[in-house]
């Protein structure tokens, strides 16, 4: 077995693992879609929409047959639920019970919920659910004023206290609002509900990750899992004496992989098919790790006063040739049916231009398809001499 890979190996294990670009695909697109959500673990949800929103893209990146009624579908057939990640994110009901983890440490104060607890509301919000049926936070009338960090209303407060905890759960959204209900009218039947053990739970997020990501550090394992990393560790170290893990050192460092997961490196990787990918995509999530993997310095701009933008509001990474290759701005007007590219700009490291820009006006027919655009206008590229030939692609495309 390796005890070291290369990068560029490091890169296509990654990618291989993520199953971007995906392989082709047969059979029911919903199925495929849950199995993306399987494989994954999670898939991030973000209130974001200047183009379709991050669980949309994500998985539409996965199974290029997506549409958003899939999603809504696997909620309603309840093979999925809602539920927090590293954040708010859609989770396969089959790991429903690892949930209860981070549900028990809230109720039991071993972590602090985002709100204090208000009991009168509580129970209102609990009997009013029980009484009436699934409700939404609008459902509760408020006159007076909002409080915490996020200026929320209190009966908003009590239905995400009781959320967290697992007292309520979501079994849909109108319009991105959360529906809530009692948890055990959305539950499934026969739903495992026993508590995992410490090192149960460490071995189903070591799993889990490992198993998405190919290769992996006991911080990323327990990226924003609070607490967990100690346990990580440990358990990963415990793992490595037993064979079920391998220690793999790439660029200087050391990463942990199964021994099964180093046999995707004799699949091939389509190189040529470019992907334009969301902010929060898992391959991209954790910012340090595609930095120290592929080179990629990537801030969500977003978050940042106009001034102090260097790409853009919503910059889209660019996976193409096996490496993160440039970030595209975009944002569309939806009532115009138009893509607006405000700013395209390459990594400085890219050498086939002309093959990158080929592939790129192919994803981008895609990529209006699946935000219900027509027309595409663009603003700006970095470098400026890009401009007239990628223009001249999308002259071509939008004829």
């Amino acid at each position: 077995m390796k005890d070291s890979l290369s990068i560029q190996q490091a890169r296509k294990l990654v990618l291989l693992s993520q199953r971007v670009p995906p392989n082709n695909q047969a059979g029911c697109s919903t199925a495929a879609t849950l199995s993306a959500i399987e494989h994954l673990g999670y898939i991030q949800i973000d209130t974001i929409s200047v183009v379709q929103r991050a669980h949309h893209h994500t998985l539409w990146n996965r199974n290029p047959r997506y549409n958003a009624s899939q999603l809504d579908q696997l909620l309603s057939d309840k093979k999925v639920f809602e539920y927090w990640s590293h954040a708010a994110a859609y989770l396969p009901i089959r790991d429903y019970r690892f949930s209860l983890c981070r549900k028990v440490a809230l109720a039991q104060g071993d972590l602090r919920h985002w709100y204090e607890r208000d009991e009168r509301m509580i129970q209102v919000v609990l009997r009013r659910i029980a009484a009436e049926g699934p409700l939404m936070a609008k459902d509760f009338q408020h006159t007076g004023k909002r409080g915490g960090a996020w200026q929320t209303r209190p009966a908003k407060q009590a239905l995400e206290y009781l959320y967290m905890q697992g007292e309520l759960m979501v079994p849909n959204r109108i319009k991105f609002q959360k529906v809530y209900d009692l948890t055990e009218r959305v539950l499934p039947e026969g739903t495992d509900t026993s508590l995992p053990e410490p090192e149960e739970y460490a071995r189903f997020l070591i799993a889990r990750y490992l198993r998405a990501n190919g290769v992996g550090q006991a911080g990323e394992i327990a990226y924003l899992q609070n607490h967990t990393k100690p346990l990580v560790s440990a358990t990963l170290k415990d793992m490595v004496s037993t064979g079920e893990l391998l220690q793999i050192r790439v660029a200087g460092n050391i990463y942990y992989a199964f021994p099964a997961s180093l046999e995707l490196l004799n699949k091939p990787l389509a190189r040529s098919r470019l992907k334009i990918l969301s902010p929060f995509d898992n391959l991209v999530i954790q910012r340090k790790r595609m930095k120290a993997l592929f080179g990629f310095d990537y801030v969500i701009e977003c978050y940042l006063p106009e001034p102090k933008r260097r790409y853009g509001y919503f910059s889209l990474p660019i996976l193409w040739d096996g490496n993160l290759v440039a970030r595209m701005d975009c944002r569309t007007k939806r009532n115009e049916s138009l893509l607006h590219i405000h700013h395209f700009a390459l990594e400085p490291t890219v050498a086939n231009i002309d093959a990158l820009l080929l592939a790129l006006r192919k994803e981008l027919e895609s990529f209006m398809a699946f935000n219900d655009c027509s027309k595409l206008c663009l603003h700006r590229t970095s470098p400026a001499t890009v401009q007239p030939a990628l223009q001249a692609g999308i002259n071509d495309l939008t004829g």
